[in-house]
């Protein structure tokens, strides 16, 4: 654990967030994949003049054979810090799937049951064709789980994110071994 864990002030930039985020993903088994940080300078209308940086991280579970990742996304702008934990799961293509209402609204009470309470955890449903020309039946789908860090957390600093982080990866492993979300994945 970085020293930066165990502070108890707040965090006010995105290095100690991403240190932060980076020791509780660790903590619980998952695997640095990729770091990638981008600052954007170009705004117009109310951002004009000023600057964002952000931060994507992504995570893999070395012990496990199955199509997910978790994938971090951190942004610092002048209206502070903010961030949100996906866990990204690659499904069965489109007309396997079933009625794309059904699919989702199970993929929402699973969500519902085993994410952590109190938070907001959006729930992403993305299809995808490799080319216009293919049949839409083949789309490839992906879900994505999310948990928003809430500023709160931020705030209280890098111990409690680590902790968020911690807890956000081991609701997403509850998700992975629910037999419904099983039936869905992608096997190859």
């Amino acid at each position: 654990m970085s020293v930066n864990a165990n502070s108890r002030g707040p965090i006010l930039t995105l290095e100690p967030l991403i240190e932060a985020v980076q020791d509780g993903v660790r903590a619980t088994g998952w695997t640095l994949s990729g770091l990638q940080k981008t600052t954007s300078h170009q705004f117009e209308g109310r951002w004009a003049g000023e600057a964002t940086r952000s931060a994507y991280l992504f995570f893999h579970d070395a012990d496990s054979d199955l199509p997910v990742s978790i994938d971090v996304y951190l942004d610092e702008t002048t209206r502070g810090l903010s961030g949100n934990f996906a866990l990204v799961v690659d499904l069965n293509p489109l007309a396997d799937l079933g009625p794309v209402d059904d699919t989702l609204e199970t993929l929402a009470r699973m969500a519902g049951s085993a994410l952590l309470d109190g938070y907001r955890t959006p729930v992403t449903l993305r299809f995808r064709l490799p080319d216009s020309d293919h049949p839409p039946g083949t789309a490839e789908t992906e879900v994505r789980f999310k948990v928003r860090m809430p500023r709160t957390a931020i705030e209280a600093g890098s111990g409690a994110v680590s902790a968020l982080a911690s807890a956000s990866v081991r609701a997403f492993q509850s998700l992975l071994v629910l037999p419904d979300l099983q039936a869905l994945i992608d096997p190859t």
